[in-house]
């Protein structure tokens, strides 16, 4: 499975983006879906997963109520709609995937598939 992300860039606080994961190499209908971010000397975050059919979302307890996950499998690609945006949201953004039976999947080593990246810059 690769993954690419977009939509990445720099903004101020308040205001909204939306980043882009497109997926080839797997039927993406067959593929969990999430996005981590990691920001400069932290670890990685779990920020958002969203099921095979796009039924069932999950929201780290920093993002929720502001962010919001979606995938479009005829188009084969996952979204993060992000609003509200704090100095905090700063950080590298990943896509992951993985074909499973659970529902949904909440932690990094659950993954086996990852995005390289695209970068989000929230100023003050």
């Amino acid at each position: 499975v690769q993954l690419v992300e977009s939509g990445g860039e720099l903004v101020q606080a308040g205001d909204s983006l939306k980043l882009s994961c497109s997926g080839s190499g797997q039927p993406f209908s067959e593929l969990v879906m999430a996005w981590f971010r990691q920001a400069p000397g932290k670890e990685r975050e779990f920020v958002a997963t969203i099921s095979k059919a796009g039924s069932t979302t999950n929201y780290g307890d920093s993002v929720k109520g502001r962010f919001t996950i979606s995938r479009d499998n005829a188009r084969n690609t996952v979204y993060l709609q992000m609003t509200n945006l704090k100095p905090g949201d700063t950080a590298v953004y990943y896509c992951a995937a993985e074909l499973s039976e659970s529902l949904i999947l909440t932690t990094a080593d659950d993954y086996g598939f990852w995005g390289q990246g695209t970068q989000v810059i929230v100023s003050p």
